[in-house]
């Protein structure tokens, strides 16, 4: 019986191994159509910002201000508000002058007169205090309550008829050639009815006191308190009726051409 033979098995050879490119070799796949390559584009890494940056505070300034106001920002922190003799109403925020060993400690209290330096804020009103060099703290406004009642209420109109970082001619003068009459004199109606009417004349609002149903003396004594400096008007006397009918006059006239007046404007005209 014959055999038949087995085709001999022919072993297969591998293909050859066919190189990779590198990827950095790779032809782009516009390249690869004969069209020109496409310029990389990358999305722009986010900028992560400070709380406050060189942006947000320019360089030091320097000003002489009397402080109007004061009140707390944080437990340890203050606002203080400024009126200045150049660059007008100033906020500013003392850090850390509420702890006891603060170098603001003692430098911020009610018209104290002081010459201090601030970092001005370009994101808000409020600026960054840095030193504060007392010149006066006039200390005779915290031993009477009647003066002190005076002096706040008339603080408290140059706040609500002035507007922020807006120079003020005239405004800084009036409020310290008034803190000083305050010191130098007792309390009296005619000090605030003057200071009342030197700030409408500031602010152009002068009464006429010829087109008023005022009598005529006090007509005289409305110029006179308009116009006079404050050693002129010590020897100036009112009489009740006067310091009433003054009174009620610039009530009524206030209210016409502000809207309102603050708060405690009948504590500081009564009779001291």
């Amino acid at each position: 019986m014959a055999i038949r033979a087995r085709p001999l098995h022919r072993p297969r050879h591998p293909a050859p191994a066919r190189l990779r490119r590198p990827l950095r070799d790779r032809p782009a796949p516009d390249e690869a159509r004969g069209k020109p390559p496409r310029a990389r584009t990358f999305a722009p890494l986010p900028i992560r910002r400070t709380r406050k940056t060189d942006r947000d505070i320019v360089s030091s300034e320097t000003a002489t201000g009397l402080i109007l106001r004061t009140r707390p920002l944080t437990e340890t922190s203050l606002i203080v508000h400024w009126l200045t003799t150049a660059q007008g109403r100033v906020a500013t925020v003392a850090k850390g002058a509420r702890r006891p060993k603060s170098t603001f400690r003692g430098k911020l209290d009610l018209f104290y007169l002081a010459d201090f330096s601030f970092a001005r804020s370009r994101r808000s009103e409020l600026h960054t205090l840095r030193e504060v060099s007392l010149r006066d703290t006039h200390p005779h406004l915290r031993e009477n309550l009647h003066i002190l009642q005076q002096a706040a209420y008339c603080a408290a109109l140059i706040e609500q008829t002035t507007e922020m970082d807006t120079p003020l001619p005239g405004c800084f003068d009036l409020m310290q050639g008034f803190v000083a009459e305050l010191d130098r004199v007792a309390p009296q109606p005619r000090t605030v009815l003057a200071f009342e009417l030197k700030l409408l004349d500031l602010l152009g609002l002068k009464p006429a006191a010829a087109e008023s149903s005022l009598s005529a003396g006090s007509r005289l004594i409305l110029e006179r308190l308009a116009r006079d400096d404050w050693p002129a008007l010590s020897p100036l006397k009112l009489s009740a009726a006067q310091v009433h009918e003054l009174r009620q006059f610039l009530h009524g006239f206030l209210i016409y051409h502000l809207g309102k007046f603050p708060a405690g404007r009948a504590a500081a005209l009564a009779d001291g």
